[in-house]
């Protein structure tokens, strides 16, 4: 099915996102390359893999947006390595077969706990992938990390773990993944997430933090 995209970003609930732009406001550190590039070339990867019927091959565009053919190609080369990956990793195949693309969730008056103080905020998260049978999903990523260790490193540093604890809170989900393909050397990285395991905690408590702040800033 054929969203536009806008749709997801305009809403009025508090995303992941949101809770990046507020960090950075608050804690502003050093940027590490063109985030802006990063993330007009993770939309097109994200788009070829997850929403095919928004990319015009013969245009070289996604939408509206127009890509240079070295992008198109490297973009193409990583979905061909993920389609690799997937041949001997079962679970990976699983998702590329059956998972719901590009599925949002809202949760309206989401309870939060921060420091003993309860407070509620309106929130929402757009999936990349979403197994409903499981009520489970995952994120895809890409990533200039060319080990598994560099990339357990930039789950951290580029809070994946908030992201992935923010996701399965709103969907009351006790598992979650993420797959990230290299743009480096085309190797694709993966971590799975438990409710209650050490990425799971350190995530949710980078984003209660966060929501309390987004939610003090929201009273003034």
């Amino acid at each position: 099915m054929n969203h536009n995209p806008d749709e997801y970003y305009n809403r009025s609930e508090v995303s992941n996102s949101d809770l990046t732009e507020l960090k950075n406001l608050l804690h502003p550190r050093l940027q590490f390359g063109d985030r802006e590039a990063a993330f007009r070339f993770g939309t097109l990867v994200d788009a070829i893999i997850t929403e095919p019927n928004r990319v015009n091959y013969y245009r070289l565009t996604v939408d509206d947006v127009r890509y240079s053919e070295d992008e198109f190609r490297h973009a193409q080369e990583m979905h061909r390595a993920l389609c690799a990956e997937a041949r001997h990793d079962q679970f990976l195949a699983k998702v590329l077969e059956i998972a719901e693309t590009q599925r949002f969730m809202v949760n309206k008056q989401q309870q939060f706990e921060y420091g003993g103080f309860p407070f509620a905020l309106d929130t929402r998260c757009k999936w990349d992938w979403f197994l409903p049978v499981m009520n489970f999903g995952g994120d895809l990523k890409t990533t200039f990390a060319t080990s598994q260790k560099q990339f357990d490193e930039a789950v951290d540093f580029f809070d994946w773990d908030r992201s992935r604890a923010w996701y399965m809170d709103i969907a009351g989900s006790d598992r979650d993944f993420i797959y990230a393909i290299s743009k480096s050397n085309g190797c694709v990285f993966k971590k799975f997430i438990t409710r209650g395991d050490e990425t799971y905690k350190r995530g949710r408590d980078k984003y209660e933090e966060l929501a309390f702040q987004y939610w003090c800033l929201n009273l003034m």
